[in-house]
C-alpha cells in the first residue's frame, strides 16, 4: 500500500469518525434536551391490554394505535391502580396511589391540594387543553384542574325521546377528538400539554356497524383505533407527528366474564388492571423498544416531568421511567398496588386490595389469594394455601403500602361470593338503559328479596319506579333506604316528592319534615356543605307545595321564605303569590308574578326547579293569549320535558286553535317522552277530549300491554 493511499485513507476514517460523533453527538443532544413540542395522552376507557394486536392480540385490526407502537417504547406489563374510572385517572395524572389522593371512586373528588399534571405542566410555560367522553370525568369532580381548556359537554338526549332533557353519561369519541383537534388549531406554540379522553370501548359495547365482523368488545377498540388515527393524521398533517411525545394508555381493563365479572369494579386481577402504556417520545428515541420491566400508572406523571427537566415532587408514589426509554438503564423495581372498593363501597361487600411484584400476585380479601403469572397467567390455581413463598413478601409489602383496613375485613362478604348479585344489578341497569323499566325493578327487588342492606340497590329501585310513575314502588324503596341511614335527608325528600304525587299529603309532610330533621345536625345553613343547603331547599320547597295543596296560604308563605333563605336563587315567596292566585281563578293578577318568578331565576342563572313556564303558560290559555301561550309552553318543556301537564297543555291549545293535526303529534310525543300509567291515561283524555274515542281506546290497549295488571291470586 503505497503511503499517498495510506494517508488518504487516514484522513477518510478521520472524516468517518468525526461525522459519527457528530450524529451521535446530535441524537444524544436530541435525546437528553427538554421537550419543546407537544405532549399528548390518550386514555382509551376500560382497554385491556390483552385485547391489542400490539400485545399479541389476533381478533381485531388496530393499525393507527400498531403504526404507533411501532415509533414508541412498549410497555408490556403496566398495571393500573383501580379498576374504575375516575380514581385511575386521578391516580394517572397525580403520580399518586388512591389512598393518597382519597379519590377511590367513581362518586369521590380530588382534593384542592392536590397537585395534577397539566397544572404542573402549565408552571413550565404549557398551554394545557383537556377532552373527556365520560361524564365520570366532568368538571365538578375536580380532575379538570390545571387545564387552560377543558371540554366534558355531553350531549342531551333527543327532545322526542324518554331521553328527553337527560344529560348523557358519554360522548362519542369521534366528537371528542374533533373538539381536540379544533383546539389544537387554535394555539399558537407547539408547547402543548393535551389529554384527550376516549370512552370506547365502555359498555354497553355499540361499535358502528362497519365493525360488526368483530365481537362487540373488539368492535368498539376497531372504533378507538379509527379515533386514534384521525388525531395521528392531523398531528401528520401539520408537522407535529415527529415532534410531539404521544402516551396511549387505559384506565383499566373489562372482566369480560374471565372471573364471573362482565365489566369491572369488584375485582383486580390482569384482565381489570393490565393496561396498555405506549410512550413515543420526539426524535423517535427508543423505537421499536419493548420494555418487560413492571410499570404503573403512577410512573406517568415522574416520566413525563423528567422529560421536560422539571422537578419532581416528593410526595409522588411512582419514578421516571426515562430510562427504560433510553434503554440506558433500569430503574429500582418496585410492587405494584391496585385496589377495588367498589363493592364495598356500593353493596357492603368487602375491599379487595393487591400487590404483584411481576412474577406473583398477591389479593387480600377474605379469602386470600396467590397467583403465579409466569405458570399461570390466567389466574385459575389459587396458590394461598400451599405455602408459595411469595405469600408472605407479597402480603408484608401490600402492608407496607396500604394503610390497614379500620375493621377486619373478614366480617363483611367476599366479593367472590356476590359476583352474581353484581351481575344481576348490572342486567338491571342495561334493561333501564333501554327504558325496560319494569323488568329492571323486577330484577332489582330480587336481589332485595336476599339482601334488604343494599343501599344502591334500592336507591336504584325508587329512581327507576319514579320513571314510570310507580310512586308507591319509590316510596317503599325510599323508606327502606331511610331504615338503612336515618340521616339520609335525600331519600326521606324523595320519599316526600313521591307521596305528593300520589296526593298522601300528611305522609308527605312527615318525610320532608324528617328530611329537615336529618339536616339540623349542621350548626348553622351558612357553614352547611353546598349540598346540604340545597337539600334543607328542596324540603322547604317541598313543604311549600304541601301547603298549597293544602290551601293553607299561611304555611306555603312561611316554607317559601325559609327555602328562600336556604337557596336565594329561588323566587319561591312570588311563586306562592302566584299560586295562590292562580288557584283562585285571579289569573291578570296571577301573570305577572310568574314572569316575575321566571325573571328572577334568568337574572341568577339558576337552574329550574319549578314549573314556573307551565303556569305562565297555562295562565296565558285561560287568558286566551294563545300565541303566548304556545311559546311559554316550549320554555316548559325545555325546562321539563317530561311534564306531562305541558304537553297536554300544548297539545289541548293546537286542538283549540284548529290545529288538529299538530295536536295529535303533541300526543304522540307525549308517550314517546313519557310511556307511562300517566302519560297513556292522559292522552286518553285527550283524545276523547277531542272526539276521538277510536284513538282513546287504541291508547288504553296499548296501555294495558304496557303495564299489565298483576295477576289477582285465587282464594283457597
Amino acid at each position: 500500500m503505497s503511503r499517498s493511499f495510506r494517508y488518504t485513507l487516514i484522513v477518510v476514517l478521520a472524516a468517518l469518525g468525526t461525522a459519527l460523533a457528530a450524529v451521535g453527538g446530535w441524537r444524544y443532544a436530541r435525546a437528553s434536551a427538554p421537550i419543546s413540542g407537544p405532549i399528548i395522552v390518550i386514555s382509551i376507557d376500560t382497554l385491556r391490554a390483552d385485547h391489542l394486536p400490539a400485545y399479541g392480540y389476533a381478533k381485531v385490526r388496530t393499525p393507527a394505535i400498531d403504526a404507533l407502537a411501532a415509533d414508541a417504547v412498549v410497555f408490556e406489563r403496566a398495571y393500573a391502580h383501580v379498576p374504575q374510572t375516575l380514581p385511575a385517572h386521578v391516580a394517572m395524572l397525580s403520580g399518586r396511589l388512591p389512598f393518597d389522593t382519597g379519590v377511590r371512586d367513581d362518586g369521590d373528588n380530588v382534593k384542592e391540594a392536590e397537585r395534577l399534571l397539566p397544572q404542573l405542566l402549565r408552571e413550565r410555560g404549557f398551554t394545557t387543553g383537556g377532552v373527556v367522553s365520560s361524564a365520570l370525568l366532568r368538571r365538578d369532580t375536580g380532575i379538570d384542574r390545571g387545564f387552560d381548556f377543558f371540554d366534558a359537554e355531553m350531549p342531551e338526549g333527543a327532545p322526542d325521546t324518554p331521553d328527553a332533557g337527560v344529560v348523557r353519561t358519554e360522548r362519542d369519541g369521534a366528537l371528542s377528538e374533533a373538539i381536540a383537534e379544533r383546539w389544537l388549531d387554535q394555539q399558537h406554540s407547539s408547547r402543548v400539554f393535551l389529554f384527550l379522553h376516549l370512552n370506547e370501548p365502555h359498555a354497553p359495547y355499540a361499535p358502528p356497524a362497519r365493525f360488526a365482523a368483530y365481537a362487540p368488545y373488539d368492535g368498539e377498540i376497531a372504533y378507538s383505533d379509527e379515533i386514534v388515527g384521525r388525531l395521528l393524521k392531523y398531528l401528520k398533517t401539520h408537522q407535529l407527528y415527529d415532534r410531539s411525545t404521544i402516551v396511549l394508555l387505559s384506565d383499566h381493563g373489562e372482566g369480560l366474564g374471565d372471573h364471573g365479572e362482565q365489566e369491572h369494579g369488584l375485582f383486580v386481577y390482569d384482565e381489570a388492571i393490565h393496561v396498555p402504556f405506549i410512550l413515543k417520545e420526539a426524535a423517535g428515541v427508543g423505537a421499536g423498544r419493548r420494555v418487560t420491566d413492571l410499570v404503573q400508572h403512577v410512573d406517568l406523571v415522574p416520566t413525563i416531568l423528567d422529560l421536560v427537566k422539571a422537578p419532581i415532587p416528593g410526595n409522588l408514589r411512582g419514578r421516571s421511567l426515562k430510562t427504560l426509554l433510553d434503554g440506558a438503564g433500569r430503574p429500582p423495581a418496585q410492587p405494584v398496588y391496585a385496589e377495588a372498593l367498589y363493592g364495598r363501597t356500593h353493596f357492603g361487600w368487602s375491599d379487595v386490595k393487591t400487590t404483584t411484584d411481576g412474577r406473583y400476585q398477591y389479593i387480600l380479601a377474605p379469602r386470600e389469594e396467590v397467583y403465579d403469572l409466569e405458570h399461570d397467567p390466567h389466574q385459575r390455581h389459587n396458590l394461598a394455601d400451599t405455602g408459595a413463598d411469595a405469600h408472605q413478601a407479597l402480603r408484608d409489602a401490600l402492608a407496607h403500602l396500604a394503610p390497614p383496613a379500620k375493621e377486619p375485613e373478614g366480617i363483611r362478604p367476599d366479593p367472590k361470593d356476590r359476583v352474581a348479585v353484581l351481575e344481576t344489578y348490572r342486567a338491571a341497569l342495561a334493561l333501564a338503559a333501554n327504558h325496560k323499566w319494569s323488568s329492571a325493578i323486577a330484577l332489582l327487588q330480587g336481589i332485595v328479596k336476599e339482601d334488604e342492606g343494599s343501599a344502591e340497590v334500592w336507591r336504584q329501585i325508587a329512581s327507576f319506579a319514579s320513571r314510570i310513575d310507580r310512586h308507591d314502588i319509590a316510596v317503599d324503596a325510599d323508606r327502606h333506604l331511610v331504615e338503612l341511614d336515618p340521616t339520609d335527608a335525600r331519600a326521606s325528600l324523595d320519599a316526600a316528592a313521591a307521596l305528593l304525587k300520589l296526593r298522601k299529603l300528611n305522609d308527605a309532610h312527615e318525610q320532608a319534615a324528617q328530611a329537615l330533621q336529618a339536616l339540623e345536625t349542621l350548626e348553622t345553613l351558612e357553614t352547611a356543605p353546598s349540598r346540604d343547603r340545597a337539600s334543607s331547599a328542596r324540603a322547604h320547597l317541598l313543604l311549600a307545595q304541601i301547603a298549597l295543596d293544602r290551601r293553607d296560604a299561611d304555611q306555603a308563605r312561611q316554607e317559601a321564605v325559609l327555602a328562600r333563605e336556604a337557596d336565594p336563587t329561588l323566587p319561591m315567596p312570588t311563586y306562592v303569590d302566584a299560586r295562590l292566585l292562580y288557584d283562585q281563578g285571579q289569573y291578570e293578577d296571577a301573570l305577572p308574578l310568574f314572569e316575575q318568578a321566571n325573571q328572577d331565576i334568568k337574572r341568577a342563572h339558576a337552574a329550574p326547579v319549578l314549573p314556573l313556564h307551565y303556569y305562565a303558560a297555562d295562565t296565558l290559555a285561560h287568558l286566551d293569549r294563545d300565541e303566548e301561550a304556545e311559546a311559554e309552553y316550549g320554555e316548559a318543556l325545555r325546562d321539563f320535558p317530561r311534564d306531562v301537564r305541558a304537553r297536554g297543555g300544548l297539545a289541548t291549545l293546537y286542538h283549540a286553535t284548529g290545529r288538529p293535526e299538530e295536536a295529535g303529534r303533541a300526543i304522540d310525543g307525549l308517550l314517546r317522552v313519557t310511556p307511562t300509567p300517566e302519560g297513556y291515561a292522559l292522552a286518553a283524555r285527550l283524545w276523547n277530549t277531542f272526539g276521538n274515542s277510536r284513538q282513546a281506546d287504541n291508547v288504553r290497549a296499548e296501555a294495558r300491554r304496557a303495564f299489565p295488571e298483576p295477576a289477582k291470586k285465587k282464594g283457597r
